[in-house]
């Protein structure tokens, strides 16, 4: 290739792509991938917000002139699936933006887990749900780590989301989040147990913004 292609020729190309194109890319590079650890693999899901500027104006205006209602204060938001030994995106998903991330996670890590097996998932507040912590460990047969929404005190709360709020495993969060960030970026601070950490997100892969 004698020149990087126009942006606009890699979005054409990419309308053209399917879905399942990147799924099946994402499985075969993994399974070049060293063996994962003996029973599973520790993933974490992380969902990116990024920049309204990525989207031109040329783009917007193309857009309208055809009679599409595109406004600017949407972004695209990228959650991904992680292998934190690895270092290796399992399943992604692209989407606008603002969004509820929560309902992705399940079948995100569907997706993760026919690629590799799974001991543990790591996420943040914003993916807590007691319907996500059931099928992580119901259906995926792994354990969940996702920390409580923060909420009044005379919020109630039970099951697996009870036992996050009242015996939260800082420790064993903690370690893995310190972990992916210390093999991933050169410096950043650790996680906060409780609700979203310090930079907008956990583990944080790539973020040109904390947008949510």
């Amino acid at each position: 290739m004698a020149r990087t292609p126009d942006y606009t020729t890699l979005y054409r190309f990419l309308r053209r792509v399917e879905e399942t194109t990147f799924t099946r890319a994402l499985a075969e590079a993994v399974h070049l991938l060293p063996t994962p650890p003996p029973g599973g693999t520790t993933v974490a899901v992380d969902a990116t917000g990024l920049t309204d500027g990525a989207i031109s104006t040329f783009f917007v205006k193309r857009a309208r002139e055809h009679g599409q209602d595109v406004s600017r204060r949407h972004w695209l938001k990228w959650v991904i699936v992680v292998d934190v030994p690895r270092r290796a995106v399992l399943a992604q998903l692209a989407k606008p933006g603002p969004a509820n991330d929560s309902a992705t996670l399940r079948p995100l890590v569907d997706t993760a887990e026919q690629v590799t097996p799974i001991h543990l998932v790591l996420a943040d507040a914003e993916f807590d749900s007691e319907r996500n912590h059931q099928h992580i460990r119901q259906v995926i047969g792994a354990d969940s780590i996702i920390p409580a929404k923060r909420g009044k005190a005379n919020w109630y709360v039970r099951g697996i989301r009870a036992q996050m709020r009242t015996a939260f495993p800082k420790a064993r969060y903690t370690a893995s989040v310190r972990w992916w960030r210390a093999s991933s970026r050169p410096s950043s601070s650790a996680s906060s147990p409780r609700g979203r950490p310090d930079d907008c997100s956990m583990p944080s892969a790539a973020k040109p913004c904390c947008r949510g």
